[in-house]
């Protein structure tokens, strides 16, 4: 601003109070420095100065700056709300400019510990370099990749994605083991001399999940049906495949199902032969040999049938009188039985992973036994309280923990959708009021850790809730000698979240550190009507400590799975190029996905970089500040 606009710009009694608002803000800034002058002294010398523009930042987010930013802006001066990076310079920019609206002559204090405008983003750049690897043309945002446990044995799926672009590679540790693992790894560095690229390697450590346990599996019956038109019309009959020794002779094509039958029985069968039954309701049904191979028969059906086993199934040659002969169905799979949860139900959530089993009902059709199913880590039921808040399967079914005894907790039902809800055995719960005592790491996780780190550039801590949590990955590293990989803190809980600003000045005592905003659990934990505002904070926090963002879960999922993608997918992922990395997971149509995300992010890298806030106080900052 030259000095005849500034002189224009302002002046007076509200140009000094902004002076002195800004003053005292600065004062403040310098002071919390002063105070954690031992945790700066902690961390690697590389990350030094990001920690002390972390406290910085936070100094500055424990006051509500609208009023002041509105005020700025009047006088046409910044307003702070790009300060993440650099925010003393920001500050001293903008004091600087009052200085002269005010004709003082008096300079900015100067400081030891300066990060120029230009210094914070060239830091975080060179953080994301050492943990993601180096950009890839054309896009400044790196994507990593889940593998799926096929691409131990898929070497061109591999090579394929690392051709279109993807620049780090996810193995998930909850899976598969070291010898699939390693596949996985043999088949990238093939890929990467092939083509002549790099990329890096992360694990996901499993971590504490809390799932439910089994459930009592369901009758032994198989349904078949048509497919129909709106009309209610058959457009393609049912298929039934039928065979001596089912398990063995799986059917060759696509089957509504499958049913083991005595071989002596099936040799009679012809093609367009009748096969009637009574199935399980009572009703007539017949079937249509429609075609008669070495290994089976298959039947048709242009209605619904329901099969279970010793069922009697009766056939006669088309065009012959006599008695039919007949055969018993063999045994069949059971059903998978799912416990259907509604408003006001209750169910009892047992320490002993009994298999669970849906509620019981009398003959006047009220309940007599309360649904019950297991938790897989019992420890929790030490740690949770009545009132609290309990999530099953992502959010779908919510409630209210209403007692907690010896070998269960009692959980009332609020929110399901109407009609109910199914849930199934191995659904994740979520525990977001709970103070959970968790270690942070598994016995699993401890057994993993030489693997990934002889193997893995980057080991992903799940479920970070605390420092504490971070010092004992460290410590774990450190006694498997010098090779370290880089830890990147997976935000996934709310305490994780509370937790981030301490949790970073401890990671910064690795040498290379990221964060990974998980946004499946987090949504759960915080409620899916704040994540997009936690993951803006998240956001502001890792660009202040100069640390690398993965922006994970869900990103064009439905292109990955399905093969075409939801509107709403495409505004996430044009969103998600705030971050150094976007994370797709893995699904039959990955490829498309990876091309996809590939193309809209080098789109919107010319539309907008990190985007201009308004500050208002973050409650995360006055957390650190009381820690």
């Amino acid at each position: 601003m030259a000095d005849d606009d500034i002189e224009r710009a302002g002046s007076g009694e509200a140009v000094a109070v902004l002076l002195r608002e800004l003053e005292s803000i600065r004062a403040d800034i310098v002071a919390e420095t002063l105070h954690a002058q031992h945790r700066i002294a902690e961390v690697q010398p590389h990350y030094q100065a990001s920690a002390r523009n972390l406290l910085h930042y936070l100094a500055l987010r424990r006051r509500d700056l609208r009023p002041l930013q509105q005020r700025l802006a009047t006088l046409g001066l910044s307003s702070l709300g790009r300060a993440e990076a650099h925010v003393l310079a920001t500050v001293d920019a903008v004091l600087s400019l009052l200085r002269r609206l005010m004709h003082s002559a008096e300079p900015v204090p100067e400081s030891d510990h300066y990060i120029e405008f230009s210094a914070g983003s060239r830091i975080l750049d060179e953080h994301a370099d050492q943990l993601l690897g180096p950009r890839p043309n054309g896009r400044n945002v790196r994507i990593m990749v889940t593998m799926p446990s096929t691409a131990a044995d898929d070497a061109e799926l591999v090579h394929q994605l690392l051709e279109q672009g993807m620049g780090c590679i996810r193995i998930n540790c909850a899976y598969d083991d070291t010898a699939t693992w390693s596949r996985i790894i043999d088949n990238l560095r093939r890929a990467e001399k092939a083509l002549g690229r790099t990329c890096k390697v992360a694990m996901d450590l499993a971590g504490p999940k809390l799932r439910t346990g089994p459930v009592e599996p369901g009758p032994q019956v198989l349904r078949i049906r048509p497919e129909r038109d709106v009309l209610g019309r058959v457009v393609a009959p049912a298929r039934l495949w039928i065979a001596a020794n089912v398990d063995a002779r799986k059917a060759p094509a696509d089957a509504d199902a499958c049913v083991d039958v005595p071989e002596k029985w099936l040799a009679g069968l012809h093609k367009d032969d009748h096969v009637t039954l009574t199935d399980a309701r009572g009703a007539r049904r017949f079937l249509i040999v429609a075609e008669v191979t070495d290994m089976g028969c298959w039947l048709e059906s242009d209605k619904t049938v329901y099969i279970v086993p010793e069922t009697i199934l009766r056939h006669r040659r088309k065009g012959h009188k006599g008695k039919a002969k007949t055969a018993r169905v063999g045994a069949l799979p059971s059903t998978e039985q799912v416990i259907r949860l509604r408003d006001g139900d209750v169910l009892m959530l047992t320490r002993e992973l009994i298999p669970g089993r849906p509620a019981s009902v009398d003959s006047m059709g009220q309940c007599s036994v309360p649904a019950r199913i297991g938790c897989t880590l019992p420890a929790v039921f030490d740690d949770v309280r009545a009132g609290e808040t309990i999530w099953f399967d992502d959010g779908k079914i919510g409630g209210i923990i209403e007692k907690v005894e010896k070998d269960a907790m009692v959980v009332r039902i609020k929110c399901a959708r109407p009609g109910g809800e199914k849930l199934r055995a191995d659904k994740g719960i979520n525990l977001p009021d709970s103070e959970l005592k968790l270690a942070a790491l598994t016995s699993k996780d401890i057994d993993d850790l030489p693997f990934i780190a002889e193997h893995a550039d980057i080991v992903e801590l799940s479920f970070a809730n605390r420092a504490s949590d971070v010092e004992e990955l460290q410590n774990h590293l450190a006694k498997l000698g010098d090779r370290q990989p880089a830890i990147v803190l997976k935000i996934e809980t709310r305490r994780g979240f509370e937790n981030l600003p301490d949790m970073l000045l401890t990671a910064m005592h690795s040498s290379s550190c990221g964060v990974m905003i998980a946004r499946g659990d987090l949504a759960v934990e915080t409620g899916f009507e704040r994540l997009a505002e936690i993951q803006e904070e998240i956001l502001w926090i890792s660009e202040a400590s100069h640390v690398p963002v993965i922006w994970a879960t869900q990103v064009l999922e439905s292109l990955a799975k399905e093969g075409r993608p939801s509107r709403a997918e495409i505004t996430d992922a044009a969103m998600s190029d705030r971050a150094e990395c976007v994370m797709l997971n893995k699904g039959p149509h990955i490829v498309a996905a990876l091309r996809t995300l590939d193309d809209i992010l080098k789109r919107m890298q010319a539309h907008q970089a990190k985007k201009q806030a308004m500050l208002r106080d973050l409650a995360l900052a006055h957390r650190q500040q009381s820690a």
